[in-house]
């Protein structure tokens, strides 16, 4: 990693002048083989947190010979393919006796001095450090390894301890108030399900069944010329539950296939995947889109139906099981909904009123659903440039 200039009191030092790597298990030779121990397998560390989550308790006896040996404090940090990229590293916390051992593919670094092991984790979580380990990766695909020698002389820039501990609760204070808004932002999402779950069960009740070719009419809006990429093209992996997800955009010519032009308002069927609930309505983002022979749009009546209703409507339980019903032949493109079979599905028709009722709270489901999902990429984002910002003393 290169060296970058550092702030008045911070120096560069390798890992091995600050903290030893892989500390013996002779350590803990003397203790009885019935000592209580804590064992945790690589898939006890959530990558996500940072933490130990689900560990085990074993004997020593049974783990002392074949696993790797870490105590109280100590930072484990994952060595191998793609468990290092992810970000699986903690600091191992409450083990019984003060032992842990774990997983071979674990890496473990003992703060000395210098060093805490709070400072020491939040280096190597840092997306950067990732990335660069990644490049001194040893061995086979599949099975490629950060070598020790890689951690023996990567360099660490180290403020004084004081600094180090103010940085760390600064960090974890900026993070706690981001996880927070995505937690408001999640709660808020939920709580728009359950009422229209609640407003769908009310407004269904002994209403008038109708074959959905009677409420919507099927538009294929055919482009025949080529296009260029200045068109965004929804593939037919493009749906959400009920949203399109982000189009893609076409680098070349889309050449002579047959495609459609998408309105604002229509309710789209992906005649592959629909049984997997790849429906959706769209909204002023995708109008002017375009979208493969894959796609099956229907503009509801006006007066009598809502897209958002009959989306959701087809995405109940009910509604995926007439679809599956429609959608004869096996697993994958073999399975495909027929126009046919699709326009003879009775659906409910509630007062209209109701319905736009009812899309009104469903656009601000949808769009609670776009914050939830920006918030949590943005916290990706967010926590990677808090990391940066921190070893270049910039908190």
């Amino acid at each position: 990693m290169k060296r970058f200039e550092l702030p008045e009191g911070w120096e560069w030092k390798k890992l091995t002048e600050v903290c030893n790597l892989n500390p013996r298990k002779s350590e803990i030779g003397s203790k009885p083989d019935s000592t209580e121990v804590t064992f945790v397998p690589m898939s006890a560390v959530d990558d996500g947190s940072g933490k130990i989550t689900r560990p085990e308790i074993k004997k020593k006896e049974e783990v002392y010979k074949n696993y790797t040996y870490f105590a109280e404090r100590d930072v484990i940090f994952a060595k191998i393919t793609p468990c290092m990229e992810n970000g699986k590293s903690a600091i191992a916390l409450g083990l019984i006796n003060g032992i842990g051992f774990g997983s071979t593919e674990f890496h473990v670094l003992r703060p000395g001095p210098l060093v805490s092991p709070e400072w020491l984790h939040k280096f190597v979580r840092r997306k950067g450090f990732r990335e660069y380990a990644k490049k001194h990766m040893r061995g086979a695909a599949g099975q490629q390894r950060v070598p020790i020698d890689f951690l023996r002389e990567i360099e660490i820039p180290i403020p004084p301890l004081a600094k180090q501990k103010r940085i760390v609760a600064r960090i974890e204070e900026l993070t706690r108030r981001a996880e927070e808004a995505q937690k408001t932002a999640i709660e808020r999402e939920a709580e728009l399900n359950v009422l229209l779950q609640a407003l769908y069960c009310r407004m269904t009740e002994g209403v008038e069944w109708k074959p959905l070719s009677k409420v919507a009419s099927l538009v294929r809006r055919a482009i025949k010329t080529k296009l260029n990429e200045e068109y965004g093209e929804m593939g037919i992996r493009s749906f959400g539950k009920g949203t399109f997800k982000k189009p893609f955009l076409n680098g070349k010519q889309i050449g002579n296939k047959r495609i459609y032009r998408i309105h604002e308002g229509d309710l789209v069927f992906n005649n592959v995947f629909a049984w997997e609930k790849a429906i959706a309505v769209a909204r002023k983002e995708d109008h002017g889109r375009v979208g493969s022979h894959r796609f099956i749009t229907y503009e509801p009546h006006e007066s009598r139906a809502t897209s958002d209703f009959l989306c959701h409507h087809f995405l109940s339980e009910r509604g995926i099981e007439d679809i599956r019903a429609a959608s004869p032949g096996s697993a994958g493109r073999n399975r495909t909904l027929g126009l046919r079979k699709l326009e003879k599905i009775l659906v409910p028709i509630p007062d209209y009123a109701e319905q736009k009722r009812f899309a009104e709270i469903a656009r601000r489901r949808q769009l609670a659903q776009q914050e939830s999902a920006g918030i949590e990429e943005d916290m990706k984002s967010f926590k990677a440039a808090l990391l940066a910002k921190a070893f270049r003393g910039e908190l």
